[in-house]
């Protein structure tokens, strides 16, 4: 048995208002309690014109409210942002908008980023603000930094390309490694290397896109290719996204952590390590995070030697006499130190012509084998031994519940897995504003979990209980939910 719905109600007026629509426990509720968004009006007062004549524009807080909401829900784009702000009721209250008032065209932000917002670091500054949040709260455990990196689709049809020649970058640490190589070859009593004739910068061939050619060709595995932005990213123990840095797609990790961590520094002062994954484990890197008085963090890296062949741990480095000593005991002594950085160590042809190991050593046709060590191998080494303290340990294992678990909900929930606009500018814009999102919605639920106020609430409530002890006690602890024995004595 069922009892029919009478859809007549349907055109009944009813008087209800639009606070008693949205549930209570809402999560942008949560939101709106957690933080005060009136600091906008104070980063775009410089951006928008005196009110002095002309046709006002949208209400800042509004206007990136919706934005907002475009990247907490991972909505596809502002068009459909708007057609979803547009029916539903929570949407609306957060803006600040009634039941029947007209919600901006999708185009209005669009038009204000051309206007106001592009070439500024506006969306960086509400970024910093809502970390800062976070940090004022007791909530960013930065003890322990982990860094990694994601890549980000580009929206551009990988079948476009051309073929370009561009200026091949410079090394990070170029002109450090170049004094370090100069003084290890004086050392060793060797001529310093003779400069470049060729002044030029070098120059490298690459597949550009023809849709978007700020991003970059990502090759992942034999049959994976597409243009992408990868985004290396750092976040504390409690998955608050610190900073990032964007690049296109075909930028290794390595050559980017070095911006990221050049961001980053002066804020992790009192960061005890930097977690990297191995395709971090650079000598240049690991010399990077010492040098600042951090411990790298770093996993065991499987050696890229020829199967069948021996490992290169199989050759003992003697410090003392700096030689390396090969499986047959025999001496393989230093030869030169080359523009890369590394030392190359020699063996003498005549000891490997009759070593019963020559098959699993060498396969050079003048039976001469040649072990490398980087002029920075020793922040390499001291990494190593960091690998085997238990507590780092236990900070490494930390990885698949902090950086990999931020990258999985930016892609799953909030719609970074694409980049929704073209060029490195926009695409800058999306993953600031995504991760600014994700450090506000865990601020929000962390403060509702732990009953903290948003910053100068407790100072709103002293004042309002002040006016009402006198008069309405109950009343005062009732409306302000606040602990009047503190406020009010």
């Amino acid at each position: 048995m069922y009892r029919k719905k009478n859809r007549e109600i349907q055109n009944q007026i009813q008087f209800i208002s639009l606070e008693d629509l949205v549930p209570q426990d809402h999560i942008l509720r949560v939101i709106d309690k957690a933080i005060d968004f009136s600091f906008i009006y104070d980063e775009v007062k410089d951006l928008y014109s005196p009110l002095d004549g002309g046709r006002p524009g949208i209400d800042p807080v509004s206007l990136f409210k919706i934005v907002f909401i475009q990247y907490l829900f991972g909505i596809r784009s502002m068009r459909q942002t708007i057609r979803e702000i547009e029916v539903n009721v929570a949407y609306r209250w957060f803006i600040g908008y009634g039941l029947t008032e007209k919600i901006p065209h999708f185009s209005t932000f669009g038009k204000n980023y051309v206007r106001r917002f592009k070439d500024t670091d506006i969306f960086e500054h509400i970024f910093g603000h809502i970390l800062k949040e976070a940090m004022d709260a007791g909530f960013v455990d930065a003890s322990a930094v982990f860094i990694d990196g994601t890549h980000i689709k580009a929206n551009a049809n990988r079948n476009r390309t051309e073929k370009i020649t561009v200026t091949k970058p410079v090394k990070q640490y170029q002109k450090e490694l170049e004094e370090e190589i100069a003084k290890d070859r004086e050392a060793h009593g060797k001529a310093p290397l003779p400069e470049k004739k060729d002044d030029a910068p070098e120059e490298a061939e690459k597949t550009s896109s023809k849709t978007d050619p700020d991003s970059g060709m990502f090759i992942k595995g034999e049959h994976e290719r597409c243009f992408a932005y990868v985004a290396n990213t750092a976040c504390d123990k409690n998955n608050f996204v610190l900073d990032f840095f964007l690049g296109a797609g075909n930028i290794h990790d390595s050559q980017a952590f070095h911006e990221l961590y050049k961001k980053l520094l002066p804020h992790i002062e009192a960061t005890e390590a930097v977690a990297v994954d191995a395709g971090y484990k650079t000598p240049g890197i690991m010399r990077e995070i010492i040098k600042s008085g951090k411990v790298p963090v770093v996993p065991y890296k499987r050696p890229m030697t020829k199967e069948g062949f021996f490992r290169k741990y199989e050759y003992v480095y003697d410090e003392h006499f700096d030689c390396y000593l090969c499986p047959n005991d025999k001496v393989l002594e230093y030869s030169t130190t080359n523009r890369e950085g590394y030392r190359e160590y020699k063996s003498n042809p005549e000891d490997c012509s009759s070593c019963p190991f020559l098959s699993k050593c060498t396969g050079s046709r003048n039976k001469t084998k040649v072990v490398t060590r980087h002029v920075w191998a020793d922040y390499s080494e001291q990494a190593e031994d960091y690998r085997y303290v238990p507590k780092y340990k236990e900070i490494y294992a930390m990885r698949k519940e902090t950086i990999e678990r931020v990258f999985a909900d930016a892609k799953e929930k909030h719609g970074m897995r694409y980049a929704t606009m073209r060029g490195l500018e926009k695409v800058r814009m999306q993953v600031t504003l995504t991760f600014a999102c994700m450090n506000l919605k865990k601020l929000a639920l962390w403060k509702k979990k732990t009953g903290r106020l948003p910053a100068g609430a407790s100072r709103l409530l002293q004042k309002s209980c002040e006016i009402f002890k006198n008069i309405y006690y109950e009343r005062c602890a009732f409306m302000f939910g606040c602990e009047c024995t503190v406020f009010c004595g």
